[in-house]
């Protein structure tokens, strides 16, 4: 199996190159092979490379600066994986397309289920809805699979960002009112593997939207909490972490008070069990010092 990868230098594209995938064939385009803001991009990889399965781990991130930036948040994370759908429809080929938990406004008062009503609060949120509904209109043999707070070894996220800001200072406000499932990127990759081979394998494949993040709910002061915990002895400098309010601390883009998701789907449809958010917490914060 040929299979081409959107966002090869991404948290979740870096662990899906760590994968043996044996005798599978691992194409890996990063943006200097393949700029998603540019239309035409993605088609013509797809053209080129011929896969017999498309993995889009791209996206545009940056959830407060989309806020100013909405046509390029527009392109990379709406507009492409609609022109991705459109090439795989065309030769029959799967799609794979990583989605977010800022799809949901947050008003549920418990776990989001994948048919619950989509609201996105910014203009991030607003994009990858964009593409989820591209989409899901355009290509039958498709997996989305909606993430949330993901982290992991390399690139921006949360845990790295705690680790510097500790470092530096003695006191950190950090939000306690937005409630969500920490995911890291490792078991995203595991689970889009199991997704692959079932692919590759099956022509019974429960075709749709899929939630995976890591089991267990949390706030953004729990997750610093347990970051700074797990890395004693290793940091020299342990700061205090105080507990604040979506209130105290604006931010350009809204973000959900709550973005639990329920993944009971995947784990019947494909056997998937989410990890433990701690667990994949561990596992970073040893790569890191080690």
């Amino acid at each position: 199996m040929r299979i081409l990868l959107f966002g090869a230098n991404g948290q979740v594209g870096t662990e899906l190159r760590a994968i043996d995938w044996g005798g599978d064939t691992l194409i890996a385009l990063g943006r200097g092979q393949a700029d998603l803001s540019v239309a035409g991009e993605a088609a013509n990889a797809i053209d080129k490379e011929k896969p017999d399965l498309v993995i889009n781990a791209s996206a545009y991130t940056a959830v407060d600066q989309a806020e100013s930036e909405p046509e390029l948040a527009m392109l990379v994370n709406g507009a492409a994986p609609g022109e991705m759908a459109l090439a795989c429809a065309k030769r029959n080929i799967p799609l794979i397309h990583i989605s977010t938990d800022y799809v949901y406004d947050g008003s549920k008062s418990g776990a989001y289920v994948e048919d619950d009503p989509v609201n996105p609060m910014g203009a991030y949120g607003r994009s990858k809805e964009v593409g989820e509904r591209a989409v899901r209109e355009t290509l039958d043999k498709h997996i989305i699979l909606r993430t949330a707070w993901v982290f992991s070894a390399h690139g921006q996220n949360f845990v790295k960002t705690m680790l510097r800001l500790g470092a530096e200072r003695d006191e950190l406000g950090i939000i306690d009112d937005q409630h969500g499932c920490p995911s890291a990127a490792a078991a995203i990759a595991g689970a889009i593997e199991v997704i692959a081979r079932r692919i590759e394998a099956s022509t019974d494949v429960p075709w749709g939207t899929y939630h995976f993040c890591g089991a267990g709910e949390t706030t953004w002061f729990g997750f610093a909490e347990a970051i700074f915990e797990m890395a004693v002895p290793r940091v020299t400098k342990q700061p205090k972490v105080k507990a604040i309010t979506t209130d105290d601390y604006p931010l350009p883009a809204k973000r959900p008070a709550n973005s639990v998701l329920d993944c009971t789907k995947i784990e019947v449809a494909f056997g998937i069990q989410p990890q433990p958010w701690r667990d994949g917490l561990a596992d970073v914060i040893d790569r890191l010092y080690t």
